[in-house]
């Protein structure tokens, strides 16, 4: 069956994680058909001097979302589609629906792979992924497969509308989770955005901390406002 939309996402990025929340809300009001699919800000990063470009600690949280990832490509290889669904949405709660003084995503990451395979009813041997290389060609395949539709500049998610053959976009990137009624007006929004073929983008790299307990910012509340460059704190800008 082909799906409504194709979502690629890393476990570690925040927007990616409430634009999925976002996503999941139209889905269930529209019974639209969503294929999760991976992209990995390490490997989209790999020429890219971590210690000059980011902040402490991005190399390692960047990583730890590859490791996921190879988790993720484990299931959908053992269990299908249908189970990278489940496992994301359970990676996203233990990752990013934990209040901010929880361990850094590296220094519990086998603990965190452990809780959302048993939230997803997988098997805990799935998680031996997490060191095994060998899933990253095909994870840089999807890399490579988003950044064919968008270009080279953009970040996670990206979204492709009626694929194949449908428009692909960076985002839409948003930092508090809508309402239902919301949700869908949003969607009609930027689906109408995508059926215009000479459209290219709307951008400002200014946004508020993510309506998230893993950012203490909480429900209801509007995060500070930060400048994120090329859809991350960088401390220098790289163009890829």
């Amino acid at each position: 069956m082909t799906p409504d939309l194709r979502f690629w996402f890393d476990p570690v990025c925040p927007f990616a994680w409430l634009t999925s929340k976002w996503v999941r809300q139209v889905a269930a009001q529209r019974d639209y058909e969503v294929e999760w699919r991976f992209i990995s800000l390490r490997l989209l990063n790999k020429d890219v001097d971590y210690d000059a470009h980011f902040p402490a600690g991005y190399d390692a949280g960047h990583t730890a979302g590859l490791q996921l990832l190879r988790v993720a490509a484990s299931v959908r290889a053992g269990h299908g589609p249908g189970a990278v669904a489940a496992l994301y949405e359970a990676y996203g709660q233990q990752v990013f629906e934990v209040g901010p003084q929880a361990p850094p995503v590296p220094e519990r990451i086998e603990a965190l792979v452990e809780a959302a395979l048993t939230a997803a009813s997988l098997p805990a041997v799935t998680g031996t992924a997490l060191g095994d290389t060998s899933w990253d060609a095909q994870i840089q395949e999807e890399t490579d497969e988003a950044l064919a539709l968008t270009g080279k500049d953009v970040g996670t998610p990206i979204l492709q509308f009626r694929p194949p053959t449908g428009v692909a976009f960076f985002g839409p990137v948003i930092s508090r989770l809508p309402s239902d009624e919301q949700a869908l007006e949003l969607w009609d929004h930027v689906v109408g955005l995508a059926g215009f073929p000479g459209f290219a983008e709307l951008k400002r790299s200014l946004r508020e901390r993510p309506q998230l307990p893993s950012f203490g910012v909480p429900a209801g509340a509007a995060g500070i406002t930060e400048d994120w460059h090329g859809g991350s704190r960088r401390t220098k800008e790289e163009r890829g």
